[in-house]
């Protein structure tokens, strides 16, 4: 197997044009273990720790461009105020140890169901920036994921940034697991309000990570954006049934298709009242 360490972001996608099969490793919390259990051996590994142009971020006109080699851990820390949903999913990946190496970048290229991050992805309305030695392209989030643990990228491109939303409005993250972290999402949901508009999205509960469309139609027709009063149980009620209905969810080791549904109610109605809080209060409400 050959590993090739690029210094720049020009030479890591001219050598993945050259060895469009070349695995790329950001982190390494994923493809590390698909190479301990042989699950995987590609002929090479393309490793992107070096390539600085990846671990930076920057906010322009209210959009923050996170580069897909920034660590959790620098999230949590230094995009909460901004982004903090992000920076809750961040909290709540493995250990410190693997939030100090894993990325979101990283994330996004496992395209695992379960991934933390992506649901957050979805419900800001995230842009993904590939690039190969061809361009550059923003692909919506909601388009990255096309099958389980398959994603749209072409054999030449690598995942650059993510664009967000800054300063976003009201949002939450939350996931069901045996504990807070080190633990795989049984399912997880991620909500955003934003100037009359809602973002709803699940993890772990369909082949892909995807957005509750019925769920956010009905809570942004449904909800009294100017009044300071909380939200009546029935509404929160009929917002988690219809996130629930928007699960594809399977029987496996960590959870039943029907808990999975039950848990994402359970999740749909607490994150819409911490939301809501915090829309007619002004107080953030931390999951």
């Amino acid at each position: 197997m050959e590993f090739l360490r690029p210094t720049t972001l020009a030479e890591a996608l001219a050598l993945k044009a050259g060895q469009p099969g070349a695995v790329p490793l950001a982190g390494g919390t994923d493809v590390m273990v698909e190479l301990n259990f042989d699950h995987r051996r590609p002929e090479a590994l393309l490793d992107l720790t070096r390539v600085r142009e990846l671990t930076e971020w920057s906010t322009s006109d209210g959009t923050v461009r996170l580069g897909a080699g920034v660590p959790y851990s620098r999230v949590i820390t230094e995009l909460g105020a901004s982004v903090p949903a992000l920076a809750m999913a961040s909290r709540t990946v493995g250990s410190p140890q693997i939030r100090n190496r894993g990325t979101v970048g990283g994330n996004l290229g496992a395209a695992s169901p379960a991934g933390d991050t992506h649901p957050v992805l979805l419900a800001l309305d995230a842009r993904v920036e590939v690039a190969s030695v061809r361009g550059t392209r923003l692909l919506h989030a909601e388009e990255f994921y096309v099958g389980v643990k398959r994603h749209a990228l072409e054999p030449d491109e690598l995942i650059t940034a993510v664009h967000l939303p800054a300063h976003a409005g009201p949002q939450q993250f939350a996931k069901v697991g045996t504990r807070n972290a080190m633990v795989i999402a049984v399912c997880s949901f991620a909500l955003a309000l934003r100037d009359g508009r809602v973002g709803a999205a699940i993890g772990s509960a369909a082949p892909t990570p995807r957005r509750a469309r019925e769920a956010e139609d009905f809570l942004a027709a449904e909800l009294p954006w100017t009044s300071p009063e909380p939200l009546p149980d029935s509404l929160k009620r009929r917002f988690g049934d219809l996130v629930g209905a928007a699960a594809e969810p399977i029987d496996d080791v960590r959870g039943s298709a029907a808990y999975r549904k039950h848990a994402l109610g359970v999740l749909a109605r607490r994150t819409l009242t911490w939301a809501w809080d915090e829309h007619r209060t002004g107080e953030r409400a931390c999951a």
